[in-house]
């Protein structure tokens, strides 16, 4: 499990903008919804997918933890899968100018549909009738990425507690254009994970200061249930 540094000055800086440490504490469940993104054999499982994140299995008993809590407080669980398009080479050709050719391709066969990286970690407790919306760029609500924001914004959804992995990278591009397209972003320190402690702890303060809420597990279940700490 990450170790997690959010550093004093930055917890002073968002009580100066916000008034408050924490701002997004009334959390109303037929509004709320639980993001769990890429949590897939790609990322987790060795030999098989694009990346290995060490952290990844570990932020599972807190990610299953959050989706009972969300469950039984009446909110929605929504997974999302990085799914491997055809058009990619054409349409996001720029994220291929930026791996080499060999890791395009490794993440080609790792996350195209069927394969056995872009399945769900077989861990995660996902209950039939649970909604998985696949996501073709790093955020699930940038534009063409995914049906996410039109999902949410049927259901009047606009909260968004945000888990998954990695944390840099779709974790913290779906909390940032969450907020620029009017969500209530929560990014949960203890469940989502990074290759490492610094850029875990990076992408946590980055959302902190500017885009959204960040707290630890424990609370999200006590505001979900009026007892938060």
């Amino acid at each position: 499990m990450h170790a997690i540094d959010i550093p004093q000055w930055v917890i002073d800086r968002v009580i100066a903008k916000r008034g408050a440490e924490h701002v997004f504490t009334d959390l109303d469940p037929a509004k709320t919804a639980l993001i769990v993104i890429d949590m897939q054999n790609a990322f987790m499982l060795p030999g098989v997918g694009f990346v290995n994140i060490a952290t990844a299995p570990e932020i599972v008993p807190n990610v299953n933890r959050l989706a009972r809590a969300v469950r039984s407080a009446g909110a929605t669980v929504i997974w999302i899968k990085m799914t491997y398009d055809d058009d990619e080479p054409v349409d996001w050709s720029a994220f291929y100018e930026l791996c080499t050719p060999e890791l395009g391709a490794t993440r080609r066969t790792a996350l195209t549909r069927g394969s056995r990286g872009h399945h769900i970690w077989s861990e995660l407790d996902v209950l039939d009738g649970d909604p998985i919306i696949e996501k073709t760029k790093f955020s699930a609500l940038v534009q063409g990425s995914s049906g996410l924001d039109a999902y949410l914004r049927e259901r009047g959804i606009d909260t968004l507690i945000i888990t998954g992995c990695l944390t840099d990278v779709c974790c913290e591009s779906t909390s940032r254009d969450g907020m620029m397209l009017n969500y209530r972003v929560i990014l949960v320190t203890d469940a989502n994970a990074a290759d490492t402690d610094v850029d875990h702890n990076a992408a946590l303060c980055a959302v902190y200061t500017t885009f959204g809420d960040v707290m630890p597990t424990d609370m999200v279940v006590g505001l979900l249930h009026g007892s938060a700490p």
